[in-house]
């Protein structure tokens, strides 16, 4: 017993010997650490101290202990908590609904102060508010408010920065602390930290805010938007870069980056490491540290072999011949490089922990997008070379639809940020997730119209619904007879014959909307069958939603139409088959004039075609609605104001929604425009004034879009055995070959 005592003795000493010699230089470490816990501290642990941590790069590579200090988290909180006071904000909190009731929801901007410095950008915002359907000149009438303060560059070293908003907003007899306010933001902080900090109080406002992070987010509440340049276009934007030929979808090079390595400061981890990966072959990455002012004062032993790679390759070429590009941070979580790999339908790989992805209360990122960490660097080759070209191609396709439903400019970021705050007003009525994320996208789908997929035409191949099997005319009258001429009973009579004429009433008839100007035209009306009705006389007016219209189908006439009822059933047959589409007889087409330096429009009888007239056509009665509600009151003024111009408006809304080029059917008679209720000697000038101002028309409406939305075509399609040397009998609609 006495020996086991003694040797369990000896083995404790000997383990606190060994504990001494080995362990002792680290307790002598900490004692000194907690017993000058008063002195200065470091904020956080230095990448330097390589007794604390080991290191796995080079030197060169690591922070040195001259840069600035990072923000201890601590030291972020109290940052935001600073800039964030109202920082529980929810809509149910800090949003007055009942501002919303009355007038809906409109916006209102500030008036300009004068010699208040506004940048290009900030202009661009405003003016996208102004010229939308959502604003109001009367505050009365607002639900939401827009500074016409400049905040969108907050870093107070920028020539952009604006001092003292906090004593100006608070003059503002609006402001309320905030309440229904939106405030739009770009840049925050300064060097070294770059905090979330704005310089001001914003109250009780919502924050659209660029390289917003998820702990200052306020779900629910706070907007997340991309980082944009100046020079993004206001409205319209370039197309992206995936064409339909663009297959297999594996490009030159899998994986890149080109941009800029920060030596010094919050970001430069990140970049520092991206040399790792790279192979010089399917994977590139290049950095420069040749960049601010006093880069030679902190350049490494690799800054100068990496300037020298960094000028072989172009950053565009990269671009077009990447499957994949590296989104790491920069200074700030987001980066300009972010849209440029939407665009370039390059797939981002993005390396920003703590990112909230712009728009992600809407946008689902996993189908365009690959969400790294920047820890885990070394593993994104062998993490991109897993995903299935299949896979691959469709996060291609998925980019491209992104960037055109809600990147492409100025007008759609802004436009998409106050569609997400509208449908937050009524939950019950506010489009699904899946809604903004299928074709066409969220802005062009109204939940006002409907919150159901078969109720639009863009959804039935998708989720196998199909469109009604009937179908509702509107007839335009604008002459001034006391009665109705022969020409326009004979038309009612072929569009009622047809056996997908809608029922109303229990009549076999078809709904017959019927437009005058004057008095004089309602004479006579109440004994003829099917019943008429009077509309307003505003040309636009024709594509307002009648409640009457109970069909998906709507089939557009003028009086002077002149269609059978084998050619209507024809047609409609047809549009059931692409109800997304405007199918009808009668076409037009544009063309680019090089030497006007303008879009030309003409109607001669070609194979191209890019318009099918409303005076004989079918549609989907969404786009009623659509035209209706969604486009600004500006440019249905537009089209009042100009003869002859509503039908373009509505081939350009739907070419604009679509995509597609209208199609069209087969006709007995070729159509020819004539204007309405002009004396036979004046019917040449007329003619020509109403050919002038359609092309005028054409290219205000391309101006307001920013593009030409129109899709050229050179189709037409005819029934079955069409003009084929076979009997009659076998033909389904004989008499169109009369």
């Amino acid at each position: 017993m006495q020996t086991r005592k003694k040797y369990i003795f000896l083995t404790f000493l000997a383990s606190w010997l060994l504990l001494f010699f080995f362990g002792g230089d680290q307790l002598r470490r900490f004692a000194f650490f907690s017993g000058r816990k008063a002195e200065a501290r470091r904020n956080w642990p230095r990448w330097t101290d390589r007794t604390l941590l080991r290191s796995f790069a080079d030197p060169e590579e690591l922070q040195r202990d001259g840069d600035p200090a990072l923000l201890s988290p601590r030291e972020r909180r109290a940052s935001w908590l600073s800039a964030y006071r109202s920082s529980r904000c929810r809509m149910e909190t800090c949003f007055d609904f009942s501002r919303c009731e009355r007038h809906g929801f409109k916006v209102f901007t500030y008036p300009q102060e004068r010699g208040q410095p506004v940048s290009e950008t900030y202009s661009k915002i405003l003016s996208s508010i102004e010229r939308s359907r959502y604003h109001t000149p009367d505050p009365e009438e607002a639900c939401l408010f827009i500074l016409s303060i400049d905040t969108l560059d907050r870093d107070h070293l920028s020539a952009q920065y604006v001092p003292n908003v906090d004593e100006k907003i608070r003059g503002f007899p609006l402001w309320n602390g905030g309440r229904n306010h939106l405030i739009f933001n770009l840049y925050s902080g300064t060097w070294p930290g770059y905090t979330r900090e704005l310089g001001f109080d914003i109250g009780q406002a919502i924050l659209a805010k660029a390289s917003f992070d998820t702990q200052s987010f306020r779900p629910g509440f706070d907007v997340s938007i991309p980082l944009f340049s100046k020079d993004h276009p206001q409205r319209g934007g370039d197309r992206g870069w995936l064409y339909q030929d663009s297959v297999p979808p594996k490009k030159k090079y899998l994986l890149v980056f080109k941009g800029k390595r920060y030596l010094t400061g919050i970001g430069s981890g990140t970049r520092n490491a991206l040399h790792h990966i790279h192979n010089g072959k399917d994977i590139i990455s290049l950095t420069t540290c040749k960049h601010g002012k006093d880069w030679e004062k902190h350049k490494d032993t690799r800054c100068d072999k990496d300037n020298v790679d960094y000028e072989r390759f172009d950053y565009q070429e990269l671009l077009h011949n990447s499957t994949f590009c590296i989104v790491p941070r920069g200074r700030r979580l987001g980066s300009f490089r972010f849209l440029e790999a939407l665009q370039a339908a390059c797939i981002p790989v993005l390396l920003s922990d703590g990112w909230e992805l712009p728009f992600s209360e809407a946008i689902d990122w996993g189908k365009a997008a690959v969400v790294g960490s920047e820890r885990l660097l070394l593993q994104i080759p062998s993490a991109v070379r897993c995903i299935h070209p299949e896979r691959v191609l469709a996060f291609q396709q998925h980019t491209q639809f992104l960037w055109d439903a809600y990147f492409s400019s100025v007008d759609k970021i802004v436009h998409t940020t106050l569609e997400i705050i509208k449908d937050r007003l009524s939950p019950h009525r506010s489009r699904s997730r899946l809604l903004w994320n299928a074709l066409p996208g969220g802005l062009l789908v109204l939940p006002d119209f409907s919150t159901h997929l078969g109720d639009f035409p863009f959804y039935y191949l998708q989720h196998g619904y199909s469109p009604s099997k009937k179908f509702t005319a509107l007839i335009r009258v604008v002459s001034q007879a006391g009665s109705l001429s022969q020409p326009i009973l004979r038309l009612i009579q072929a569009v009622s014959g047809s056996q997908y004429c809608a029922q109303v009433g229990g009549a076999e008839s078809c709904i017959t909307q019927c437009s005058f100007q004057g008095s004089s035209g309602m004479m006579g009306l109440s004994a003829v069958e099917p019943p008429l009705c009077v509309l307003p006389p505003q040309l636009s007016d024709r594509f307002l939603p009648f409640e009457a219209i109970q069909t998906d189908a709507v089939l557009s006439l003028d009086e002077d139409t002149s269609l059978s009822t084998s050619e209507v059933d024809f047609a409609f047959s047809v549009w059931r088959s692409f109800p997304e589409r405007i199918v009808g007889f009668p076409t037009q087409s544009h063309f680019w004039d090089p030497e006007q330096g303008r879009w030309g429009y003409t109607s001669k009888w070609t194979n191209e075609l890019s318009i099918v007239l409303t005076a004989a056509a079918f549609y989907h009665r969404y786009y009623h609605s659509l035209f209706t509600e969604y486009l600004p009151a500006g440019l249905r003024e537009l089209v009042d104001g100009l003869a002859a111009c509503e039908d373009i408006l509505m081939n350009v809304l739907v070419a604009a929604v679509t995509k597609l080029p209208p199609i069209k059917v087969t006709q007995r008679k070729q159509h020819k425009e004539a204007p309405h209720s002009a004396p036979a000697k004046a019917k040449g000038t007329a003619g020509s004034r109403r050919f002038s101002q359609r092309q005028d028309c054409l290219n205000q409406l391309a101006d307001w879009f920013g593009y030409m939305p129109l899709v050229s075509s050179q189709l037409r399609l005819d029934p079955v055995l069409y003009k084929d040397q076979v009997s009659v009998l076998r033909k389904k609609y004989p008499s169109l070959e009369r």
